[in-house]
């Protein structure tokens, strides 16, 4: 990956969180596991879910590019 991770926010969070309904939360694309150990996951891990996310290109993070 061409990017490193000063390149993006540190946290996909867009401040609009569904993971207390949803596997998946609507706004950034992580899991609630995800989420809640974001603070505790390595360079590595958090680069990982941002290319995931970013990929998948579903949640709401990625839709105002799209506008």
């Amino acid at each position: 990956m061409a990017s490193n991770l000063h390149d993006v926010p540190d946290s996909p969070c867009i401040g609009v969180c569904s993971t207390l309904f949803d596997d998946i939360c609507k706004g950034c694309g992580r899991t609630a596991t995800e989420v809640s150990n974001w603070v505790f996951m390595s360079t590595e891990e958090k680069r990982a879910v941002w290319v995931r996310i970013a990929k998948e290109g579903t949640a709401m993070r990625f839709q105002y590019d799209k506008l």
